[in-house]
Order: structure tokens, then sequence, then C-alpha cells
């Protein structure tokens, strides 16, 4: 009798993400055998330094073990997250889920590699054809003003900024994108619960990246 699919979960923060990985359980919907890895795991507040946003470089958001919101260096953390890949691959996995929808990484040679980032901005691109107006949320301020550098779509969005992990107020946060026919929250970190309060504050159809790939990685196994 064959075993249970085997899942990595990677995140570019620490593991365990108690946020993400039981939700996205919930949505795939079938046995597996998951596995947490941590870009960020073994480190000091000390030795996690070098790895922080310095001013105008390309960041990303991600939660820590303990909760805290960290942001971090796009290039430091790809580097240390390739170098991650390279080790988890040709160890048995059926796939790796990246839980990072920015994350740019070399192709493995033995694992297929479920890629938020491609797979969230392929599928809006692909229903944003007849929006009027189409609108994305992100995790961080600054990477409002780094979208365009980051994302390549054929629209111009509307954009907000909420983080899920700082405490922000959702609904708030996304008020500018009232009235958006087609809102995708992109980051991996925004949960069903925030969902619902974008929803109720924008109006349109919201779509929740989590979500999309949740339901990639069903299809697969």
């Amino acid at each position: 009798m064959a075993g249970l699919p085997r899942l990595a979960f990677v995140t570019i923060g620490e593991t365990p993400r108690i946020d993400i990985v039981p939700e996205m359980l919930g949505e795939i919907g079938r046995p597996v055998e998951a596995v947490e890895f941590g870009v960020l795991d073994g480190l000091t507040d000390e030795t996690r330094a070098p790895f922080a946003a310095r001013d105008g470089e390309p960041s990303f958001a991600t939660r820590l073990s303990d909760g805290r919101e960290f942001a971090c260096s796009q290039h430091e953390i790809e580097i240390r997250l390739n170098a991650l890949l390279g080790e988890i691959d040709g160890k048995g996995f059926d796939a790796i889920v990246l839980l990072c929808t920015g994350t740019q990484i070399a192709p493995l040679k033995h694992t297929l590699v479920v890629e938020a980032q491609r797979i969230v901005d392929a599928t809006v691109e692909a229903l944003a054809g007849s929006c009027r107006r189409p609108g994305v949320v992100l995790p961080l301020k600054r990477q409002v003003d780094e979208f365009s550098d980051r994302h390549v779509f054929s629209f111009t969005p509307r954009l907000a900024a909420a983080s899920p992990y700082a405490g922000d107020d959702i609904a708030a946060c996304v008020a500018p994108l009232k009235g958006c026919d087609l809102t995708i929250m992109h980051c991996m970190g925004y949960t069903e619960a925030m969902l619902e309060q974008a929803r109720a504050a924008i109006g349109g159809k919201v779509l929740l990246s989590r979500r999309l790939v949740a339901g990639v990685v069903r299809q697969l196994i």
C-alpha cells in the first residue's frame, strides 16, 4: 500500500507556520505527510539581522515563530532560500510548496516546486481581462512603491497595504480599493478571516493567495 503524499512547505520566515499550513491543509482536503522548513530557522535576533530589509531595496514580509512580523531583504532571503531548496531536493517529497508570493528560485533537479508567485500572478492575469478596476493588497507599505518593478501585469491595479502579521485593521487598510471588481490579497499570510473582512470592505470579488495555491496542490495529489 502506497504511503501518504509527502509535501514540503517552505517559508521564508520561521517554522512552524501555524498561521498558514493548517488552513492550507484543510483547503487541500486530502491526507498528506506535511513537513515544514524555514529559511530563518535556527537564527537569533542577532544572526537574523543581516537578512533585514534595508531602505530602498526590494523586501518581503514574513512571520517569525513568536508571531512577530519581519521585513526581510529579497536578495538576501532568496540566496538562503535557494540553498535550502537545494538541501530539500532529492529527499523524496512529492512536491515543495513555497509559502511566499514573491520569490524567484532556480529550477530543482528532482522535485516539483509549487511556486506561489507564478500561480497567483497567472491566475489574476487570466481573470483580470474583463475587469475595469483590479486591485492588489500587499503586506508592507514599502511594497506599494516596489510593485511595478516586481510584478508585470497587462493592467495597472489600485494598490493598498495591510499587514497580516502586525494586527492591522484589514477593512480600514483596504478601504482605498472599495469598488474594485477583482482584488488579490497578494501574500500567503492573509487568512480566510482576513479575506472575509476585505470582501466586506471592498464589495467586489477578492482572491486569497493561499487558497489558489492549495487548489493547485490538491490537483497534484
